[in-house]
């Protein structure tokens, strides 16, 4: 009997085949965030000669930089990941992130910003080719019972690790920020060498090289299956949401709230919180079942919580630092909104990476989930353009923040579908 499936091993969340996965790509999200942050508070507020213009041009033409490789790349990962071990294709993974990220340390002490913005589009070629992996491991090595339990704390340590390194990057001096990179990327190698193998389907597609046709091969597969494209077509929204959310937090709270940074950062732990809790608690919530029928009233909540937020944010002027703007009234109401808003954004978006996991078949399971990461990239640039146009062109940021979660009662007959 195949280990996943021995009724006496220790529970299969406890087990070695979560744990180390777990932890691998837990510091690989904190190391993404890490790395970005500290290299654009150099360019920010260190490089000797870089205006405010010229470092707001860069930090934007960073964010492309690091999605970048998520277009090009993802179904040829897909494929390698349907093709070979995963836990090989893992550990491949993060010893090449030790390498990218030891340049990047020495790129971030010389402050050289070619070197940097180079290494920025390694992590994110890092991440794109453990994304479908991370994802389409699960079913091989967990219990059906268990797998959106497994899901849910992967997405949720996702938005946790985001949210340290960003916090990381953010306060650690260039030195320490080297340093701490490079040793989460060693404590990630010693994690991946714990995950027990998994190895690929017998009619398993072979590899296309070509990231053109390799990228159509996976988006025309998996969205030749009904269930798996409405799942990617809602994640992607979620995923759209969740980058217009976080952007604009710090324009919220500054203009307005008038607020400190130190706010925005709350927000941004808050939203990070609910997430993490609403993914964490679906599996119970659908007793282990992958299903869509929580989706829905997910939705419904997101809508009502925007809305809230809305009525709670615009008359502004609650406190500047975060000591005044917890003691002022409008405060809790509106940090409720969006912990409910963040928490059924988790409940919403799990059992439909379930439906990504499984409904497709093992052999293209890692294809599917590249495909995905190709539709939410192509959805987290275009929601995040169409709300800073809006923004630009006069409309309130807490509006604007309204329609996108108020946005989620059109997906609800797309989510009756699955």
């Amino acid at each position: 009997m195949p280990d996943a499936l021995k009724p006496d091993q220790t529970p299969d969340l406890l087990s070695r085949r979560f744990v180390p996965l777990f932890g691998t790509q837990f510091l690989g999200a904190f190391n993404d965030n890490l790395f970005k942050t500290a290299m654009l508070f150099l360019i920010t507020f260190h490089l000797p000669g870089v205006d405010i213009k010229s470092a707001a041009t860069m930090v934007t033409a960073a964010a492309g930089v690091f999605i970048l490789p998520f277009f090009l790349f993802s179904g040829i990962a897909g494929q390698l990941a349907d093709a070979r071990d995963k836990a090989a294709t893992a550990r491949a993974v993060k010893l090449a992130e030790v390498v990218i990220l030891g340049i990047g340390g020495i790129a971030l002490m010389l402050g050289s910003v070619p070197l940097l913005f180079a290494c920025l589009f390694g992590m994110g070629t890092h991440s794109t080719v453990f994304g479908p992996v991370k994802y389409a491991i699960l079913p091989q090595h967990l219990r059906p019972e268990h797998l959106l339990t497994g899901t849910g704390l992967v997405e949720g340590g996702t938005f946790v690790a985001i949210l340290l390194g960003q916090i990381a990057g953010g306060l650690l001096p260039t030195g320490w920020a080297a340093g701490a990179m490079l040793a989460a990327a060693l404590a990630g190698v010693v994690a991946s060498r714990f995950i027990p193998p998994a190895p690929p389907a017998v009619d398993a597609p072979a590899i296309d090289w070509n990231p053109v046709t390799a990228s159509t091969a996976v988006v025309r597969e998996a969205f030749a299956v009904r269930p798996v494209w409405l799942a990617t077509l809602a994640i992607s929204w979620f995923w759209a949401l969740g980058a217009i959310f976080t952007t604009e937090f710090v324009p919220l709270v500054k203009g307005s709230l008038h607020a400190s940074e130190a706010v925005a950062t709350l927000f941004l732990a808050v939203f990070t919180v609910g997430i993490a809790t609403g993914s964490a608690a679906v599996g119970r919530l659908l007793q282990g079942r992958v299903s869509a029928k929580a989706a829905p009233w997910a939705a419904v909540a997101m809508a009502a919580a925007s809305l809230s937020l809305l009525l709670t944010v615009r008359d502004g002027g609650h406190g500047g630092d975060i000591v005044g703007f917890v003691t002022s009234p409008a405060a809790w109401p509106i940090l409720l909104a969006l912990f409910v808003l963040a928490f059924a954004g988790g409940v919403f978006s799990v059992p439909l990476y379930g439906i990504l996991q499984t409904a497709g078949g093992a052999a293209t399971r890692s294809g599917a989930v590249a495909a995905n990461n190709i539709v939410n990239a192509a959805f987290q640039v275009g929601g995040t353009l169409l709300a800073g146009s809006a923004v630009a062109g006069g409309v309130p940021i807490v509006v604007v923040l309204a329609m996108c979660g108020a946005s989620a009662l059109v997906l609800i007959p797309l989510l009756r579908r699955l």
